[in-house]
């Protein structure tokens, strides 16, 4: 896993309530077992016609989407099945953090074992946000803030051990393997 410090980055805005996990990666998709090409079937019923051509008001498809790590969604983003695949789609097409006035639990854990920072903020922030798409924000994991390009910062609550593997780019197996010396030491002493 990339280690995540800080990232400065445009928005993307969603302003879509309840945005679930078939709607992030369609089920058709979940065949797959590795994570990469995952990010091209990213929004796939709401990105592309049936003929797979893409549509071109979908935010995505836009240019000013183009490099941008920063999705701003709607309330109650990532609802619905637990599927890995939707933090899988998200970090492989470019996405680092999300945004939103709500993150569904266990959405927000698979991503923070994946690498994708959910963030939740107050209303009148996400207002800032959702009102003005392609601002410029800055998110720190170390200091749990998100900047904007006007100064608003605001806080977001990211669980430590979560906060510590993010920051340290280790997943859970990672750490737990990098800790096989003590665990030795431990059941060597008959623990």
């Amino acid at each position: 896993m990339e280690k995540f410090t800080v990232i400065k980055s445009r928005t993307v805005v969603l302003p879509v309530e309840n945005v679930d996990t078939d709607q992030i990666i369609p089920a058709r998709f979940l065949k797959a077992t590795s994570k990469v090409g995952l990010g091209s079937k990213l929004f796939a019923d709401w990105r592309f016609a049936a003929d797979g051509a893409p549509k071109a008001d979908f935010v995505l498809n836009q240019p000013a989407a183009a490099g941008a790590t920063v999705l701003v969604a709607g309330d109650n983003f990532g609802c619905g099945s637990s599927r890995e695949h939707a933090p899988w789609a998200l970090v492989d097409y470019g996405f680092r953090a999300v945004i939103s006035t709500s993150i569904a639990d266990i959405f927000r854990n698979n991503s923070l074992k994946n690498g994708l920072v959910p963030i939740v903020v107050d209303a009148a922030t996400h207002a800032k946000l959702l009102a003005a798409p392609n601002t410029q924000v800055t998110v720190s994991v170390a200091d749990q803030t998100l900047t904007l390009s006007d100064g608003t910062r605001a806080t977001f609550p990211i669980e430590p051990f979560a906060r510590f593997c993010l920051l340290n780019g280790v997943d859970e197996l990672e750490f737990l393997l990098s800790q096989e010396a003590a665990i030795a030491a431990f059941e060597a002493k008959g623990g």
